[in-house]
């Protein structure tokens, strides 16, 4: 299978991706989907040079990514699939890509987000995006860094949420 984990947070790359869930998934190559991000040039640059030695590093729009999953492209990886928002891993997982588990490790609270842990705020869609991935059959799980060693389920979150959502 080619996607290890796909993870949502609104960082991409950065050190805890790189390193500390590098060490725990030993990817061949770490994947960003999104839309805008694909298409900056600068930020792709930046996040290549980030990337562990020995991994590749795909910067590439949910079409794209779907083309290229469907072409068996990436069947000799392992893919470590990195997005902003949950949004994109439903389309991924409604085009037929095989998505084995989602981390949700950092949104910030901002515009219509509210939050529902220490580092994940959510608004109404990505909180819908999510429970139609856990609804799939898709574990769905908050945690930051693999040595939290504290996997919180969304159906807990959701239990502790004091909004009653």
């Amino acid at each position: 299978m080619p996607v290890t984990l796909a993870r949502i947070d609104q960082r991409l790359i950065h050190g805890i991706t790189v390193n500390q869930w590098n060490k725990v998934l030993h990817p061949k190559r770490f994947m960003v989907v999104d839309d805008e991000v694909s298409q900056n040039e600068m930020v792709k640059a930046s996040m290549r040079m980030s990337k562990p030695a020995g991994t590749g590093m795909s910067t590439i729009n949910t079409e794209k990514a779907i083309t290229n999953f469907k072409a068996g492209k990436y069947d000799s990886h392992s893919v470590f699939l990195i997005v902003k928002e949950p949004h994109y891993i439903l389309d991924l997982i409604n085009a037929g890509v095989d998505i084995p588990k989602v981390n949700v490790g950092a949104l910030f609270e901002e515009g219509d987000r509210k939050p529902y842990t220490k580092r994940v705020a959510l608004d109404d869609q990505e909180l819908s995006d999510l429970k139609e991935i856990a609804a799939k059959g898709i574990p769905v799980f908050f945690e930051y860094t693999p040595d939290d060693d504290n996997e919180v389920s969304l159906e807990d979150v959701l239990k502790n949420n004091t909004r009653g959502e």
